[in-house]
């Protein structure tokens, strides 16, 4: 039986050959879009997969009350994990974990940068890490253990082993001991690092991190195996009440603890409020969605194809029947049909896979491999064969098994209003989706396009930061004077934090008419002298800090946002304390974006510091002379900084790191959306050559009659764009909805306007009228003496 389905099947496939073509391509490239999507998706839920303990391992997070709103964040004062695991009886460890930052690390003449981080001693038994040399009792037990990647191990003392009780020269002014070496990071890992130090170190260095008023560190805690989170999370909520001197009667500033199961917050770390409200899970629910589109305009082709070509099959199936075959036999035929289709096609779209995953994985940046030693993935493919095969073949296998045989022999079938309807829903259906991916495709580029034009109130380009580190920090103002005496540097300042991401922020300021009751945290950021033109900012009133004027050291500027909440009238000369410091206002700049396009600008105060211990050089250069003004700096910081390696980033492309989930989003749209319409026309194309075949007679007696090839291309074309049309105005409102919904995360996007869908219409009627007016056109074209003498 097996055997006669097949050579049945085969024969159809050879005789039908361009209608075969078009279903394998469709389902090919339909099967590759849904791997693809599957692999990528598969890879971000998996991520901190690996950690043994992920069920009872959570993140500490604070639900902070300002300005009459609540604010959710993962930083959380220095002291927090030790504290928790000396009083709260649930939990079995804790870790204090620092800031991912780069330093340089020294072993002989080898000078290196390398990512890494700072913990507490707790973290090797509270993270799963497989540790190659050492053991999680000493890894990171005193203030100076290091322990480091096999990756690190080997690029400086050639293997784990070596490693071991090595010292190394931290940032040219302490050495570390190697206690323990762990294996590289997995590829599915949240935290990317290279090196541990203890935590202890990383406080000795940064004394504000040991007081319960400053936030910043993550915490993590792994609770005992019988503890309900729910009941520890209600207990700790006021845990900080104790230890801040909160009055939680009299204070307006409320800090209440809450907890996230740790392997949750990669996919699930975006705050609205106090709330988590999304994250990177939204995309891989929106590329879930689209592969299944993908995969299911693909299976429409298929029924759509089958069932239009019925009519062909008619008397072989009315014969069939004559001859005793039951329905059922030929509901096995037609399913057999489509699942041998369905696994050729499965078997190209794996070489397409192999082909296409480098490129793949660039656009996304992951590095994903092909799984194909896991069982697993050979059970997942098989489901999606067989579910493939059975959606695109059931329809058409219920449909052709189902004429009657009387009718059929008689030449008397004709396909009824019901079905050709149906079919017709279909192609709609078909073009709804992909007017959907095309107007997503238009407004995510649109919104990238405004990013990068919008005027950010200060200027990226041409400006460049090197990291304040080693005899730079001391030996800053000799840096300054010598660089602005070489060709291409216009200017040079400081500032603790890069400005195109600065996140302190602070309670502590206070003015004349302050509302006590309202606690307002402002943004602050201590810069150098020539800030405000070396980012080319717009000063409203007052001026830039200036060594005229030694009071500047105690003076503030404010930007737009930090006025309004301070109510001054005229700012400038008005007083104002900033922890404690008091002092005057100098300077009133123009709002610009410090902060990602995602959140409002904030109440920003820059304070004059040209000796802090921290922070980046900020040059700019003239255009068109940046490398030559690199050049010049590198040596001069070879000079005054020797033991450490020269670096710096370019301001603008900081600025487009703020962004890397919506670039990958915008380019898979792209693809998927074009695939999405090269599919769909698949279809037009197949239907229309079934449509002018059917016709062919009708076309030739028009034709001697007089008919126009412009009258018959009309004709032939007219059916389908009315189907398009009727797409494009059922899929425009949905189309609507999903961009606001996408654009709300942002506090400023490009406005949703009426063209963006007159463009995507445009677009998807064009492609759909070039698609169908080739065959449109041979048919007109067809000498009306073959049209009617052809059976």
């Amino acid at each position: 039986m097996l055997k006669s389905y097949l050579k049945i099947a085969l024969r159809n496939i050879a005789r039908n050959k361009a209608h075969t073509f078009i279903n394998v391509a469709g389902l090919s490239v339909g099967l590759v879009c849904s791997l693809l999507i599957l692999l990528w998706v598969q890879n971000e839920l998996s991520v901190d997969g690996f950690l043994k303990n992920r069920s009872r391992l959570y993140s500490i997070y604070e639900h902070q009350n300002f300005d009459h709103k609540m604010h959710g964040s993962y930083n959380t004062p220095g002291p927090t994990a030790e504290q928790m695991k000396k009083v709260l009886p649930e939990v079995e460890y804790a870790v204090s974990f620092g800031f991912d930052q780069w330093n340089t690390f020294q072993v002989g003449d080898e000078i290196i940068k390398q990512q890494g981080s700072s913990a507490s001693a707790d973290y090797f038994k509270v993270f799963s890490l497989k540790l190659l040399q050492g053991n999680t009792q000493t890894a990171l037990s005193s203030p100076v253990s290091l322990s480091i990647s096999r990756r690190m191990a080997n690029r400086f003392f050639g293997s784990p082993e070596v490693a071991i009780g090595k010292t190394i020269r931290y940032e040219n002014h302490k050495n570390f001991t190697v206690t323990a070496v762990f294996e590289d990071l997995p590829k599915n890992s949240s935290q990317k690092f290279d090196y541990l130090i203890n935590w202890y170190a990383f406080l000795d260095e940064n004394a504000w991190a040991r007081e319960w008023g400053n936030q910043g560190p993550a915490t993590f805690v792994l609770l005992k195996p019988s503890v309900n989170p729910a009941a520890f999370e209600k207990k700790i909520a006021h845990f900080l009440d104790t230890y801040d001197g909160t009055n939680r009667k009299t204070s307006t500033f409320l800090i209440d603890l809450g907890i996230q199961r740790y392997d949750e917050g990669y996919l699930h770390g975006t705050f609205e409020g106090d709330k988590f409200v999304g994250g990177r899970i939204e995309y891989v629910r929106i590329f879930s969605i689209v592969a299944i589109f993908i995969l299911l305009i693909a299976c429409i082709n298929f029924m759509n194809l089958t069932t239009a070509r019925s009519v062909k099959r008619a008397k072989e199936i009315g014969v069939r029947k004559v001859v005793g075959a039951e329905r059922w036999v030929l509901i096995q035929q037609f399913i057999s049909e489509s699942l041998l289709i369905t696994t050729i096609s499965v078997g190209i779209a794996l070489l397409l896979l192999v082909l296409l995953l480098p490129i793949f994985n660039q656009v996304t940046q992951k590095q994903m491999e092909l799984p194909f030693s896991q069982i697993s993935f050979w059970v997942k493919l098989g489901l999606i064969t067989l579910i493939t095969g059975l959606v695109s073949g059931s329809y058409p296998a219920l449909f052709l098994s189902s004429f009657n045989p009387v009718r059929v022999l008689k030449g008397t079938l004709k396909l009824d209003a019901g079905t050709t309807l149906f079919r017709k829903g279909l192609v709609v259906f078909q073009f709804v989706l992909s007017v959907i991916l095309i107007t997503g495709t238009i407004v995510i580029s649109r919104q990238m396009n405004y990013i990068q034009s919008k005027n950010l109130g200060y200027d990226r380009e041409n400006m460049v930061y090197i990291r304040l580190e080693g005899d730079l920090l001391p030996k800053y103002n000799l840096f300054k004077e010598e660089a602005l005496r070489m060709p291409g540097i216009q200017s040079v300042t400081r500032i603790s934090i890069e400005p195109t991401n600065i996140q302190n922020s602070t309670g502590g300021v206070n003015w004349i008419g302050k509302d006590t009751t309202v606690n307002v945290q402002f943004t602050q950021a201590s810069v150098g002298y020539d800030f405000v033109k070396t980012m080319k900012l717009k000063v409203l009133s007052g001026r830039d800090f200036s060594k005229e004027y030694p009071t500047d050291s105690v003076g503030y500027i404010l930007n737009e946002a930090a006025l309004k909440r301070i109510g001054y009238k005229d700012p400038i000369g008005q007083p104002l304390t900033f922890w404690g410091n008091r002092g005057r206002i100098i300077g009133l700049i123009k709002d610009f974006h410090f902060n990602s396009m995602h959140d409002e600008i904030r109440p920003l105060i820059l304070r004059l510091r040209e000796h802090e211990t921290y922070g980046s050089i900020l040059v700019r250069t003239q255009p068109g002379k940046t490398r030559e003004a690199l050049a010049g700096m590198e040596k001069l910081c070879r000079q005054l900084n020797p033991a450490f390696p020269f670096t710096y980033n370019f301001s603008d492309q900081e600025y487009q790191k703020l962004y890397q989930n919506e670039q990958i989003v915008g380019k898979l749209s792209n693809g998927f959306a074009f695939l999405a319409v090269f599919i769909s026309c698949l279809g037009l194309l197949g239907l229309a050559m079934f449509t002018a075949e059917q016709r062919v007679k009708e076309i030739g007696i028009r034709k001697v009659l007089g008919a126009s090839i412009s009258s018959l291309f009309t004709l032939l074309s007219s059916e389908f764009l009315i189907l398009v049309i009727i797409a494009l105005f059922i899929a425009s409102p949905i189309a609507w909805y999903a961009a606001v919904k996408w654009l709300q995360g942002f506090a400023y996007r490009t406005p949703v306007q009426w063209w963006m869908f007159a463009l995507s219409g445009v677009i998807i009627v064009f492609i759909a009228l070039v698609t169908v007016s080739f065959q449109a056109v041979k048919a007109a074209l067809i000498n009306p003496i073959k049209s009617l003498r052809s059976e």
